[in-house]
Order: C-alpha cells, then sequence, then structure tokens
C-alpha cells in the first residue's frame, strides 16, 4: 500500500493528515490564535503514524501545501516535508493551497458555481484565486480589498471561503454565499496529491521553494464570468 504523510502549515491551522492511496488514515490538527507550528508539527507528525501504527520508513510520499500563505508557516512546513524526503529518499509532492480548497468545496455545490478560495494575507488583502466547472480561470494573486475587488464576475453562483473570506464580507456582493468551511486542513491535499503521485509529477528535494506570491497589480480582466 501507498502511505502518504500531508503537510499543511500555510494559516493558523497547524495540519497533519495520513493517507493510504486516495482515502484518508488519521488526521492531527489543530487551531490556534498564535502560530504553533514550530512547536507541534513534528509531534503531530508523530502522532499520525503512531495512531496508524507505521513508522516513517513506510511512507511513499510527503506532499506538502505549498502556499500562498503565511511565510514563517510555509518555511517550518515546506523544511520538515524536504526534510524527511531527503532522509526516507522518498519523493515531494507541492499542492497549491488555494486549488485543493476549492477542489474540496467544489464536491459540494452546483458544478458551474464560481468558487474564491481566500487566505488572509494581512491589512486589507488576501491570496485568492478564482476557479469555475473544474477549472482555474484566474491564477493565485494578492487582491485588495476596496469597494469592488471583483468586479469582472457576474454569475449567478458565486462562493468564498477560507480564512481570508471573513474579513472580505463587507467588500462583496451581498447574493455571494460565504461558507465557514473548508478551513486549510492536510486532508484537503489528498486527491490531488494522489493524482500526482500516480503521474509521478515530483518535485526536486533540494531546490523546492515555496510560493509566496508577491502584491498582484490588477490589470484590465480577460473574460467576464457568467
Amino acid at each position: 500500500m501507498s502511505y502518504i504523510l500531508h503537510i499543511d502549515s500555510t494559516t493558523k491551522v497547524c495540519s497533519i493528515a495520513l493517507s493510504k492511496q486516495n482515502s484518508l488514515i488519521e488526521l492531527v490538527e489543530l487551531e490556534t490564535n498564535g502560530l504553533i507550528h514550530s512547536e507541534k508539527l513534528h509531534l503531530f507528525i508523530e502522532e499520525c503514524l503512531e495512531k496508524a501504527a507505521i513508522t516513517p520508513s513506510n511512507l511513499a510520499a510527503v506532499s506538502v501545501s505549498k502556499g500562498p500563505g503565511s511565510y514563517t508557516g510555509l518555511r517550518i512546513g515546506i523544511s520538515a516535508a524536504k526534510g524527511l524526503c531527503y532522509g526516507l529518499n522518498i519523493p515531494l509532492i507541492a499542492i497549491d493551497t488555494l486549488e485543493a480548497m476549492a477542489q474540496t468545496v467544489a464536491l459540494n455545490v452546483e458544478k458551474n458555481a464560481v468558487l474564491i478560495p481566500m487566505i488572509d494575507a494581512r491589512r486589507v488583502e488576501v491570496f485568492c484565486s478564482v476557479h469555475q466547472s473544474g477549472r482555474r480561470i484566474k491564477d493565485v494573486h494578492s487582491r485588495v480589498l476596496d469597494e469592488e475587488p471583483f468586479h469582472e464576475i457576474e454569475a449567478e453562483k458565486v462562493y468564498y471561503f477560507g480564512d481570508g473570506a471573513n474579513k472580505a464580507q463587507d467588500y462583496l456582493n451581498r447574493s455571494w454565499t460565504y461558507l465557514l468551511e473548508p478551513k486549510t486542513s492536510a486532508q484537503n491535499l489528498i486527491p490531488l496529491a494522489w493524482e500526482k503521485f500516480r503521474k509521478k509529477e515530483f518535485e526536486d528535494v533540494a531546490y523546492f521553494e515555496p510560493s509566496y506570491h508577491k502584491a498582484f497589480k490588477a490589470g484590465k480582466p480577460k473574460q467576464l464570468l457568467k
């Protein structure tokens, strides 16, 4: 069996999951008001493996949420993932944080709905991307929350979610739906990680770096979403 360890430390949620192929086996996570990743992440990894009664040598790969998100959180999670992969000589799989969140929501909403996962980028900005009908139609970027932060979107059904969504409510169309879930979680990485594992889409452990995503300068939208 192919055991894959999954790490997400992009936000205030410190999350570790273990899957057997495409199925969740164990999940250990904690959300706090302050970042605890440096204290808890390795302990959570040990706990996850102990609950499943396996050792690191049983792992076939490690997947990690590559960002966007907290600079400190990303560094801690990715350093841990790279260390495991290097020490065990197993592949590293990188998953876009927002893509994983969007795919989780897509399972439970209308097929043509527009999905906007958001991660807090501090101040009046969020990291976000835009998805519809199973594809990403606007890449990850940093968006300033002004009077019309998503004026180009004209879809009937729009869902926005993530830890950046709460502060965005006052700026967005009132007909759009704010979802409390999903938050960032290592279990969201499982479907995408398994797909990449089967296709052997791995990262170079020595040179892989987080996706921080610098501030985005908005230009004229390429298309309208309907």
